[in-house]
């Protein structure tokens, strides 16, 4: 399975920069990093270009995409808005280690980023990104809408409950208790901030995501 593939990780911005050939070395490098950038490649060359060239065209829609729809269908969906900002999150396994982060959808800041948790799902990190989301834009009293590419944490956003099959112990302890957190401030607070899904197949992949595809 492709999980197996080496990749190599480029580190834009860390406590330390480079290419890295492990997730852990990586991850040592951005954790606790206020805006960490990086991204991961499947070759040593293409990351030590990536690095070289800098981050702008790797970090959220790559130049290089180039959408499989017709001009009809794209010019139907139209482009992005960026008055917004776009949540993602990333699992290593499913459970696994689990992250998730929101940025400003055109200059791909980071604005929040939370993990890696030691066990969570993709949906759960969708989930709290979102609700995460939803609550940075109303802390700052922001108009912004929020991009997600995921329809189910969405549907869970809309029922306020977070519908995860995922069995609570000892090692998912600490990210239930985000969960409840969460559903508890749906349940206790209005917002008018506008959910919105991404259109990968138009745009390519959401400008937050982590780049571990």
């Amino acid at each position: 399975m492709s999980k197996n593939k080496k990749k190599y990780y480029t580190v834009w911005k860390g406590h330390n920069t480079g290419v890295f050939e492990s997730w852990d070395d990586c991850k040592a490098q951005i954790k606790d990093f206020k805006g960490a950038q990086y991204k991961s490649f499947t070759t040593f060359d293409a990351a030590k270009k990536a690095y070289r060239d800098g981050p702008k065209d790797y970090i959220g829609k790559s130049k290089s995409f180039k959408s499989d729809l017709s001009n009809e269908q794209l010019k139907k969906i139209g482009q992005p808005n960026y008055n917004s900002i776009s949540v993602d999150a990333a699992s290593s396994g499913n459970p696994g280690k689990m992250e998730y982060r929101g940025v400003d959808t055109k200059s791909k800041k980071q604005l929040f980023i939370q993990g890696p948790f030691e066990e969570g799902t993709n949906n759960i990190g969708e989930f709290l990104a979102i609700v995460h989301g939803l609550a940075f834009l109303k802390q700052h009293k922001s108009d912004r809408i929020i991009y997600t590419d995921s329809k189910t944490a969405m549907s869970w956003v809309r029922k306020k409950t977070c519908n995860t099959k995922l069995e609570r112990n000892n090692k998912n302890k600490d990210l239930f208790e985000l969960v409840d957190r969460a559903v508890k401030w749906l349940k206790i607070n209005n917002y008018s901030t506008t959910i919105v899904k991404w259109e990968t197949k138009a745009w390519g992949e959401i400008p937050a995501d982590f780049g571990r595809k």
